[in-house]
């Protein structure tokens, strides 16, 4: 990839998954664990980078950051085929004024419309030569895809470099992030709205690098019932490891809170994946640092206990590294009883520390952590890093960015 922004290059995921590429592939396999795709790194994409999605069909789709018949990416479906999954390239980004290198994968319409971010191409701005960046949507006509880019972002204060999924509201409108560019280049939170034929960006926040937070993460919004949007920050805070916020709207003002500021060890901190939200109101998610050993965490935002501090923060795992998980940058999900699964990047078996797949499940004096699956044995990829994605059936799906039979990546399933 030719991306050259740090966040990018250093701070996300990549700087592990060279490393991880060149260790042992000696772990052991998890049975309910399988492979249901693995790409080539040609036409059919490679290094998939992203949190799936499924349509009411069954079928699921996905981003790959580089293959596509530029060699630039694109956008997969995986539709079900008696015993095995089929892949159809849907749409192939051209480097430049399509975009290039998509992140986080897509999100779906009510009418079946697909949409999502590149971190470059474009036609808004050169951003270290090869483009800001893109927000896309993807229509069909007959067997076509055809794209429309809805916004080239131009690195000014705009941002640049988006690299997550983008999220709904009820009327329509997009929201994402940025982890470059702004008014204090240190990242946005931005707002595209539809106006007849046209889509128009406005940032609602700009983060500063201070108390606010800076680096918008990997993972999506998190849209509640109000219509306020929380999320975090990779960096920035009153400690510097990343902060939770939320945006809430009144009239035509949006209005900044920041939740927590993550403190780093023994505290959580350094978030990259997203936020979820419990049926109380309560925040979830993991960070990369942090915790009781330094090799990441999952953490809780609640209700406080006052007035004064109305949001409290706690550790519900620190992960210990070894056979156990370490430096998650995922993006949590629930089950119906209530226990949180997600991946981590590193971890498992410590001959290959290729990730993982851990599972927290609640009782009355707290949580407990389980390894379900490491990967790094008979070609399931290594280091996992948008988490999972349920289909309604108990099984989960998830990519890893690199390893399988053609060191590519690979589509996985498990079945807890």
């Amino acid at each position: 990839m030719s991306r050259t922004h740090s966040h990018y290059s250093s701070l996300r995921f990549w700087a592990v998954l060279l490393w991880t590429i060149a260790l042992s592939a000696a772990c052991w396999a998890a049975d309910s664990e399988k492979v249901v795709y693995s790409f080539t790194g040609g036409n059919d994409g490679g290094q998939p980078a992203a949190q799936l999605v499924f349509d009411s069909l069954g079928n699921m789709y996905g981003t790959t950051v580089v293959g596509g018949l530029y060699g630039c990416g694109m956008v997969f479906q995986l539709s079900p085929s008696e015993d095995k999954w089929e892949e159809t390239v849907l749409y192939s980004f051209d480097c430049y004024g399509t975009g290039k290198n998509p992140y986080g994968g897509v999100t779906l319409d009510g009418a079946g419309n697909l949409y999502g971010t590149t971190v470059a191409g474009g036609s808004g701005g050169d951003c270290s030569g090869d483009g800001c960046g893109v927000v896309y949507e993807l229509t069909k006509s007959g067997d076509t895809w055809n794209e429309t880019v809805l916004y080239n972002f131009t690195g000014g204060d705009d941002g640049f470099g988006p690299g997550g999924a983008v999220v709904f509201d009820k009327a329509g409108n997009l929201y994402g992030t940025t982890p470059d560019g702004g008014a204090y280049a240190q990242g946005v939170v931005y707002q595209l709205s539809p106006n007849q034929q046209q889509w128009k960006q406005t940032v609602i926040h700009a983060f500063t690098g201070g108390d606010d937070g800076a680096v918008g993460s990997l993972g999506p919004l998190l849209l509640d019932a109000a219509g306020g949007l929380s999320g975090v920050t990779e960096l920035g805070g009153k400690y510097g490891a990343g902060v939770a916020f939320r945006l809430s709207l009144a009239g035509n003002t949006w209005n900044f809170t920041t939740l927590y500021a993550f403190q780093g060890l023994p505290d959580a901190g350094y978030p990259y994946g997203g936020l979820i939200a419990d049926s109380r109101g309560r925040l979830f998610g993991t960070t990369y640092f942090g915790g009781t050993s330094g090799l990441g965490s999952v953490f809780e935002i609640g209700a406080g206990p006052t007035a004064r501090m109305p949001w409290q923060e706690s550790v519900l795992c620190s992960f210990q590294g070894d056979t156990d998980a370490s430096f998650p940058t995922s993006t949590l999900v629930f089950d119906s009883a209530g226990s949180l699964y997600g991946t981590s990047s590193t971890g498992g078996n410590p001959s290959c520390d290729c990730g993982t797949i851990f599972k927290l499940t609640p009782h009355s004096g707290g949580w407990d952590e389980s390894v379900l699956h490491s990967f790094g044995g008979n070609g399931d990829g290594y280091s996992p890093t948008y988490g999972l994605t349920p289909d309604g059936r108990g099984n989960y799906f998830g990519v890893t960015p690199v390893g399988g039979i053609y060191g590519q990546g690979v589509v996985f399933q498990i079945t807890p």
